[in-house]
């Protein structure tokens, strides 16, 4: 059995935290950020990490024409969960009523998507489930510093979601690889957070090895699309549409030059949303159906990389449909901030 994806659906927070914004309390200007990430502007979220999640999980389920009943399991890749107990995906089972699912979280960083999708596949291989809701959902703004230029301007908040189901047809999940490599763990990492530093008075933030980090994305990526598609069986001539991981634009260009793959066959939205962790490719892939850019039979890859380190790749062709089967006019509560303000909540949160 293969595993195939027959719904998708995003939520992103309606609140706008532009780089202007983020001048007005931080040393940087739009033209600092633009040039070094492509980030124009980022999301922040007014609802728990579970609820972005859930609404992303509904509009995936409407999309293939599902009732959360049908779900035998739910995976919810994030690595700012509600709480550390317990997991994010029991708080989503309940919101939208999946109670014959099995539920967990997993944490692989921005890779975490791609880790649900291989697990989910896996399930389905062996019978163990028939259809499996794999969402990736961050609320990394509760954690930045705005006193730490290169992260505070990079992460935003946001979820996406799909619906795996098994199938004998040809379409679906071809290739698979995943990887990992905990000597570099430090390169990024989240202080203050965890057993570790129960009793400690070190202030919670994203610390992060710009250098390292952009280094190591570029090779693992690049040979992570590389071996996916030749696992596939597929020339990297016949890669329809490359959709990565949206940490840097500067990233994704030195990889799409690398496994040369024309710029139009990539697909970038982190100019609206910043780096959302585990939510980037499914928000990148709920957006790219809905802009007419994946096509029935399209040999689509996934790529990633992430804190950890990990990394991953996904070969995965598209099924037969581009239309949602439903959709629902459920959404999140209006926000009775801004997202300067929230941030600027978040932070005095942290720090006294």
């Amino acid at each position: 059995m293969n595993a195939t994806i027959t719904g998708w659906g995003k939520c992103v927070p309606q609140s706008i935290l532009s780089n202007d914004d983020l001048s007005s309390v931080v040393d940087t200007s739009d033209e600092w950020i633009t040039s070094r990430s492509g980030i124009k502007e980022r999301r922040v979220s007014h609802v728990n990490n579970s609820d972005m999640a859930a609404l992303a999980g509904k509009r995936a389920l409407a999309a293939a024409g599902l009732d959360a009943s049908d779900l035998d399991y739910i995976i919810v890749a994030t690595c700012t969960a509600d709480r550390q107990i317990p997991s994010t995906a029991c708080y989503v089972q309940a919101k939208i009523g999946a109670l014959n699912a099995a539920a967990t979280d997993l944490n692989a960083g921005c890779t975490g998507f791609l880790y649900g999708l291989s697990m989910g596949h896996g399930l389905l291989a062996t019978g163990q489930a028939h259809k499996v809701l794999v969402i990736g959902s961050e609320r990394i703004s509760s954690f930045l510093n705005l006193e730490e230029r290169s992260t505070a301007v990079l992460f935003g908040d946001g979820a996406g979601a799909v619906i795996l189901e098994a199938t004998e047809e040809s379409e679906g999940m071809q290739a698979t690889l995943l990887g990992s490599d905990g000597n570099g763990a430090e390169a990024l990492t989240a202080h203050g957070v965890g057993t570790e530093f129960i009793g400690s008075e070190m202030d919670t933030a994203i610390v992060m090895d710009g250098a390292e980090i952009f280094r190591n994305a570029v090779v693992r990526m690049e040979e992570s699309v590389v071996h996916a598609a030749e696992m596939a069986g597929w020339d990297l001539e016949e890669i329809d549409l490359l959709i990565p991981h949206q940490a840097n634009i500067r990233i994704i260009d030195a990889v799409r030059r690398r496994v040369g793959v024309s710029e139009d066959k990539v697909f970038v939205n982190i100019h609206r949303y910043g780096n959302t962790s585990a939510a980037t490719i499914p928000i990148a892939l709920a957006e790219a159906v809905a802009e007419g850019r994946i096509q029935p039979g399209y040999k689509m890859v996934f790529v990633a990389f992430g804190a950890g380190m990990t990394w991953g790749a996904v070969a995965l062709e598209w099924g037969s449909r581009v239309d949602p089967i439903e959709t629902i006019d459920d959404d999140l509560p209006e926000p009775e901030m801004t997202a300067l303000e929230m941030v600027l909540a978040n932070q005095k949160a942290l720090h006294t």
